[in-house]
């Protein structure tokens, strides 16, 4: 493992966990270090059962401009798809707070996240076909899972460059604030999934998720739809509504 300071940071504060990714000079892309670590940071977060909510975050003007593709077909330990797709199998809900620039493999990377929320100003584009590049499964079902088939040929297929408005308008982002309220918008919808009774809300993402991927497990959504049902939770949730006031859950 690289000891390169520039490497994603991982830091965890109560129920939230922000990896930030550190080569601003460089737009933050990724090289095979940076995916190694990244696979680490999320394995780490997955075990901590505290952690609730997980977001990705960057330094500088840029967000990320994806894979360094002058390290394309170099070794590495862990492959880009495979950490993207540790993204959308996070345990925790999971947030990209987007500025700048989102370009190539770090479109997939925020697509695999459960909310995506960008400042004004901001433009993306996966240049995959200008440059030869097949994507790769589970990238390509996110892109049309989230945004459409149409506009995943759009955007596939011509590498065409769109800014904030249009990346709300199509669904890319979940959120647009103000770049000087970006953070404040990020710290509030934290704060709002941070409330919420962990057995309920982490089990309906990931049973959306596999929904939206056309794998839904029946048995495995019954299943935590029992868990949720016979909680403490449930019971704490219930009073809280009825003496009006914030519930205070344990994921238990």
């Amino acid at each position: 493992m690289s000891m390169d300071p520039q490497t994603p940071e991982l830091r965890i504060d109560g129920a939230v966990a922000t990896i930030r990714l550190r080569r601003p000079d460089q737009a933050n892309r990724l090289g095979p270090d940076d995916l190694a670590v990244l696979a680490e940071h999320l394995a780490t977060v997955n075990a901590a059962e505290a952690v609730l909510v997980l977001r990705l975050e960057a330094d500088g003007s840029t967000f990320c401009s994806g894979y360094d593709i002058g390290r394309l077909g170099a070794p590495r330990a862990v492959a880009f798809d495979e950490v993207v797709n540790a993204v959308e199998d996070a345990r925790p809900i999971t947030m990209a707070v987007l500025q700048g620039g989102v370009y190539g493999g770090a479109t997939d990377l925020a697509l695999a996240c459960d909310f995506r929320l960008g400042a004004r100003g901001i433009r993306m584009f996966m240049p995959a076909a200008r440059l030869g590049l097949h994507f790769y499964q589970r990238g390509l079902e996110r892109y049309v899972s989230r945004l459409g088939v149409d506009t995943a040929k759009r955007l596939l297929l011509t590498a065409e460059t769109i800014d904030a408005d249009e990346m709300k308008a199509i669904g890319f982002l979940t959120h647009l604030a103000e770049a000087e309220a970006l953070a404040e918008r990020a710290d509030a919808l934290s704060a709002t999934l941070a409330g919420m009774a962990p057995l309920a809300m982490l089990g309906m993402k990931k049973h959306l998720n596999r929904l939206a991927a056309g794998r839904l497990d029946a048995q495995g959504l019954r299943h935590d739809m029992q868990v949720a049902a016979q909680s403490a939770d449930l019971k704490e949730g219930r009073a809280a509504w009825a003496e009006k006031r914030a519930p205070r859950f344990t994921g238990r």
